[in-house]
């Protein structure tokens, strides 16, 4: 049986030489991007013990895909949902990053993911190319008795616009360190480096210049030190206010947060090669996405807190909100039918289950808060359970924390046991000295950079 599922890929490999067009806006042909499926992402072996599983690879509609499906199968499918690929035009898709693998072999599952047919933030992409690989595996395999989706990053947020677009596909859904606050994580990445600006410079603009992390920058962080080389932890006040700001706008006061300010501006980047600043290297985008001629970001109602008193309680706040640069939004963004990212409804109909590190300020916390307050709002708050996670990484969960959320979401669907989370809407819990403990792996050596212990 492998044997004739080798060959099927290996004939369906032959049809990707045909690349895809995707147009990054304005209707010019220049403009147009030729996306091809790296093939050679898409073979896989088998895991140990389990050589006895169907494994199949291909490309379908554009998009490659992986697929695996053990002996034992128990008739049940897990799809992942990758994230974002930058804007590189080679489309890929491997085993080996799909988190859940051995689980889904260890306990009868089949599994696939797609590498969509597009790059870039384009979510309503994955979220159709998703569909046609379940449909493709039906065709195969037949419907299976229950699917999973789950999907870390820009997957997180193809995982949730996907259980709102096809609400009968899908029977639960785990989406992990997730965009679920849609346009709120661009809106963030403007808000702290327009606040960066007005306070070190007494001026902001947008969009700022493409050399920004490299001549602005430093300036900045010169300016919002309290003593030569003491940026990022050394502050003055003007400093300290823009790391409060920055705990406010990327999810409240809570716990593990002094680590990731730390963390996040002494050693990433984004793309500047200047360490630590990935934050500032956020800020160089024009306001569009996927190439959209369309400017999505707004910051007109935003008040900018600069400490935990909600609403003006300081001369220098009022001097920020006054003077710092508003930007609004175009009237066709974010609910285009053309969107590449979907704004979320919340109007779910099977069960969710969120996990989020406390500490990520690459797609904040704020995310969940924004989730939950969206799904509450279409009144369908009791399907979705939430968990925090401590540690200063994007997605940094440990395998332990994986399968422990997915084994809760099963029995969540199965059984209709619905599982424990955390109270993600209440700030003082969010807030109290004890929260992400409940949910956090500390026994895995190594889980967690960063995650501060709990009391």
């Amino acid at each position: 049986m492998f044997r004739r599922i080798v060959a099927l890929a290996s004939a369906v490999l032959l049809m990707s030489a045909t690349p895809v067009m995707a147009d990054r806006g304005g209707g010019n042909p220049a403009d147009r991007v030729e996306y091809v499926v790296d093939e050679s992402s898409l073979p896989f072996g088998p895991l140990a013990g389990f050589e006895d599983s169907e494994r199949t690879w291909g490309v379908h509609k554009g998009a490659g895909y992986v697929i695996e499906v053990p002996a034992d199968w128990n008739g049940d499918l897990i799809v992942w949902a990758h994230g974002f690929r930058g804007t590189d035009t080679a489309l890929t898709i491997s085993a080996g990053e799909v988190p859940l693998r051995s689980y889904a072999l260890a306990n009868g599952y089949a599994w696939a993911a797609s590498s969509y047919s597009k790059n870039d933030y384009n979510v309503s992409t994955g979220v159709r190319d998703t569909q046609q690989l379940v449909k493709l595996f039906q065709s195969e395999y037949g419907k299976p008795g229950l699917t999973y989706l789950t999907g870390a990053s820009m997957g997180g947020h193809v995982t949730a616009a996907s259980i709102e677009k096809y609400p009968k596909l899908y029977d639960g859904a785990m989406p992990v360190c997730g965009v679920v606050g849609d346009y709120e994580l661009f809106d963030y990445f403007l808000d702290f480096n327009s606040a960066a600006q007005q306070l070190a410079l007494d001026e902001s603009t947008f969009p700022v210049a493409a050399d920004y992390p490299s001549t602005t920058a430093p300036g900045i962080k010169s300016a919002l030190e309290l003593i030569p080389g003491g940026w990022p932890l050394v502050l003055n006040d003007r400093g300290a206010a823009l790391k409060q700001l920055t705990e406010n706008r990327s999810g409240g006061d809570r716990p593990n947060f002094d680590e990731a300010w730390f963390f996040w501006n002494s050693f990433p980047e984004f793309g500047s090669g200047i360490p630590g600043n990935f934050l500032f290297d956020l800020g160089t985008g024009d306001g569009t996405i996927s190439g959209e001629q369309i400017q999505v970001l707004d910051n007109t109602d935003v008040f900018y807190d600069t400490d935990l008193i909600p609403g003006p309680s300081n001369p220098l706040e009022e001097e920020l909100n006054d003077s710092i640069v508003r930007v609004e939004r175009d009237p066709n963004a974010r609910r285009s039918p053309q969107s590449p990212a979907p704004e979320l409804d919340g109007k779910i109909k099977v069960p969710v289950l969120t996990m989020h590190n406390l500490g990520d300020l690459f797609v904040p916390f704020h995310m969940e808060t924004e989730y939950r307050a969206t799904v509450d709002a279409a009144g369908n708050g009791d399907l979705l359970v939430q968990r925090a996670i401590r540690g200063v990484g994007h997605c940094g969960f440990t395998q332990v924390e994986y399968e422990t959320a997915f084994a809760d979401l099963v029995g969540w669907v199965v059984d209709g046991v619905k599982p424990a989370g955390d109270d993600v809407g209440d700030p003082a819990a969010v807030a109290a000295p004890d929260f992400g403990c409940a949910f956090t792996d500390f026994a895995t050596p190594g889980g967690h950079l960063l995650a501060t212990p709990c009391p």
